[in-house]
């Protein structure tokens, strides 16, 4: 094979793999690469379903009322704790 790696070459590099890292710590390796695929496979599966666009203005909506609500309670309570 001209510019590739051929399967003695793929064969030697493997074998130098597994004298340098040892085949426990490959093992870990791989156990753990697998289940943090399997994790985010996991987690995009279980992703909430997408709202609605007018569900997230009627969110955006209520929180915003109710952001302005605290902060007209905190202002009244700062008045009635400067006055003698």
């Amino acid at each position: 094979m001209v510019g590739g790696i051929s399967g003695w070459q793929l064969l030697i590099l493997l074998l130098i793999v597994v004298l340098v890292f040892g085949t426990k710590r490959l093992r870990n390796i791989g156990s753990d690469l697998g289940s943090a695929v399997k994790g985010f496979r996991k987690g995009m599966d279980n992703e909430p379903e997408q709202q609605e666009p007018e569900q997230i203005e009627a969110d955006t909506q209520s929180a915003q009322a109710q952001s302005h609500e605290e902060a007209s309670e905190a202002a009244s309570e700062s008045t009635d704790s400067k006055a003698p």
